[in-house]
């Protein structure tokens, strides 16, 4: 490195390198500082480029970890950029373009070092290289000033304190990136970190007292989404369109981090790098949801979780209870806009997670909203193409879904919403359909893909959750909502059956040789019929609760009454069964009477005027076992005719 350009293939021969890691002791005063930090440095483009950095890096760093002891020239280079800092604010001012690119190439090389230090040394080892000082060797002051607390006291105070602007954009994101990769500990530690160094210096120490400046400031990076400055806009030459060097050193290690806190971790399949417009908000982003992840320290809980529990709208003029720390208020207008816009990364879909699940201000405020749809489309549309989504960024899409259908106002409102053309939904055109059908269609394709693809059942389990939240508010299904839950329950039957039929022919088989082992069908069928339960619980709940608003589920349910045949009787699924059966012996008697040459206009104004005339105190009644209320059989139906699958605008054929 120095004043001219450095290229990575030049990085171990570089004798300012060579110098700061040999063995030779540079006093914090001494003029190599100036010419070390004159560099500019081209960044990678590829992973091959930054795997080559990474390698002439570890070269540097091993050599510095040998002779640090010795020369303290770790230490020295923090206090250059240390004392650098100090004047940061007035060199912004002030427009001092090299002293500002300068002060960003330190930390740079501090963050080079730190990374590596991290991944080759213990945390008792990495916080000893920092007190070592110019002295006999492996000498150190047991006195002298906290290197390592003072430096991440240094990073939140730029972060929060240096105003942004094009000739400091740089030297933020490198703030904040600094941190992650301090952060990045817990990555090499197979047990939970509860009392690392950065619980020592963040949750307790000198720190502290920026935790509710540090988690606003991220947050309003994030909402801001600030663009890197144009070509021009500062001394050293432009990094990239998605910012500097550091930047795709410390993204490799956020995503390593990103990996390690959220769902799905573990065989899940990676995301595709989505193109970062703001390298600010993105790491900042990160950052903030690490802080927010981190473990409670042993006697303290963690501040930056408290902080984002606590936070409250700007609009909100009462004031913050006493026993709430680190409060702080914010736009939930502009943050709420800003979720919205940025669901296509999985980080911001943990963070909306996050906010609903922890802060009870901003669930509230959200479920308030009048456009709702502009937060729940894009939740909608991560679902829907669930092949192209990594595990757990579906999986944070559902939790969402199952957080805001807990609340009975989204639930009615949704089916209030009306939208049009919905592009991204290719199985059919959906001209005009609201919100809530919307909402059933997409969770039920999610279904049927896990069903026939991944087969996982935490994900059936809250599929289904979050249509029985629904079930009892459905209104107005759009008749291809309607049909898509027969068709589902259709499905499972088949299944059930199935799996039915192979352990009656095992156990058949069995009875001749015992040396076999047999599959276990019978833990099979239990988890079918779990399911199949669920799936008759939401449509009990919605002919409960709202039959005379869903004539197209009735339709949907008399067209294809012969799969609920085989239930009517099942002793798993008896008592969920009187409901359904009395609908559809209700309704199947009405059409029956109405005659048998019946358009489909016809038999749903039948439906419509059999809502009315069926009390609905039977429905009620026939939830209790103990009513007392005979379901009578159905009768015989075989003169009428097969309805066409075809209705009223767009009822679409069945799948």
């Amino acid at each position: 490195m120095g004043s001219n350009s450095s290229r990575i293939g030049d990085l171990p021969k570089n004798e300012y390198l060579k110098k700061l890691s040999g063995t030779e002791s540079v006093s914090e005063n001494d003029p190599f500082w100036n010419q070390l930090l004159s560099f500019s440095f081209p960044a990678p483009t590829s992973s091959t480029e930054l795997k080559l950095l990474e390698e002439a890096t570890v070269s540097v760093c091993r050599s510095l970890v040998e002779n640090n002891p010795r020369t303290g020239n770790l230490g020295a280079l923090i206090k250059v950029f240390l004392s650098r800092t100090k004047e940061l604010k007035l060199s912004a001012e002030c427009q001092n373009h090299i002293f500002i690119w300068q002060t960003h190439n330190a930390l740079f090389i501090i963050c080079c070092l730190l990374k590596v230090f991290i991944c080759e040394m213990s945390e008792e080892e990495l916080q000893l290289h920092f007190t070592y000082e110019e002295k006999s060797p492996g000498s150190y002051s047991s006195d002298s000033e906290d290197l390592l607390e003072e430096l991440l006291c240094c990073l939140m105070q730029l972060i929060t304190d240096i105003p942004l602007l094009d000739i400091t954009y740089e030297i933020s994101v490198e703030a904040v990136s600094t941190m992650v990769v301090f952060l990045s500990c817990q990555l090499f530690h197979k047990e939970v970190l509860r009392q690392s160094i950065s619980h020592k210096y963040l949750m307790q120490g000198r720190c502290l007292p920026y935790t509710s400046k540090l988690v606003k400031t991220l947050l309003y990076n994030f909402i801001r989404q600030e663009k890197p400055p144009p070509p021009g806009a500062h001394v050293f030459p432009q990094q990239s369109d998605g910012g500097g060097l550091l930047y795709g050193l410390a993204s490799g290690v956020a995503t390593g981090l990103w990996t390690v806190f959220t769902l799905g971790g573990v065989g899940s399949k990676a995301a595709a790098a989505a193109e970062v417009s703001s390298p600010l908000a993105n790491q900042s982003l990160l950052l903030l949801l690490v802080l927010a992840n981190l473990t409670d320290a042993a006697d303290a809980p963690n501040p930056y979780r408290q902080a984002i529990m606590s936070f409250k709208n700007t609009q909100d003029s009462s004031p913050f209870p006493s026993s709430i720390p680190h409060a702080f208020q914010i736009n939930f207008n502009s943050l709420y806009m800003a979720l919205c816009e940025q669901q296509t990364s999985d980080q911001a879909t943990l963070l909306l997670y996050t906010l609903l699940h922890q802060n009870s201000n901003i669930r509230t405020y959200m479920l308030a909203r009048t456009d709702m749809e502009n937060l729940v489309l894009p939740i909608l549309e991560i679902l829907y193409h669930v092949e192209e989504r990594n595990s757990h960024h579906v999986y944070m899409a559902l939790i969402v879904l199952l957080i805001l259908t807990e609340d009975d106002g989204f639930n009615r409102s949704i089916h209030e919403v009306m939208l049009k053309n919905i592009t991204w939904y290719s199985e059919r055109v959906l001209t005009e359909i609201s919100l809530g059908s919307l909402l059933i269609l997409v969770v039920i394709r999610t279904i049927q893909y896990n069903m026939t693809r991944t087969r996982d059942k935490y994900l059936h389990t809250n599929c289904l959750a979050a249509l029985a939240n629904m079930s009892a508010q459905f209104r107005s299904l759009h008749q291809y909502a309607a049909q898509r839950i027969i068709s589902l329950f259709s499905l499972l039957s088949k299944k059930h059956n199935k799996v039915l039929e192979q352990a009656t022919q095992s156990l058949r088989g069995s009875l001749s040789s015992n040396d076999v082992p047999l599959p276990d069908y019978a833990q099979d069928l239990n988890v079918i019929e779990e399911v199949i339960r669920m799936m008759l619980e939401i449509i009990n709940s919605c002919l409960t609760n709202s039959l005379h608003h869903n004539p197209n589920l009735v339709y949907a349910l008399l067209y294809k009454r012969d799969l609920f045949e085989q239930f009517r009787t099942h002793p798993s699924f008896q008592d969920i069964m009187q409901n359904i059966d009395l609908v559809i012996t209700f309704f199947s008697s009405r059409l029956l009477q109405a005659g048998a040459e019946l358009s489909v206009e016809r038999v749903l104004e039948i439906i419509k005027q059999g809502v009315v005339a069926l009390p609905k105190d039977r429905l009620k009644g026939d939830l209790c076992p103990s009513s007392g209320i005979k379901i009578i059989d159905p009768k015989p139906m075989n003169n009428l005719p097969v309805w066409p699958l075809c209705t009223l605008g767009e009822l679409c054929t069945w799948h």
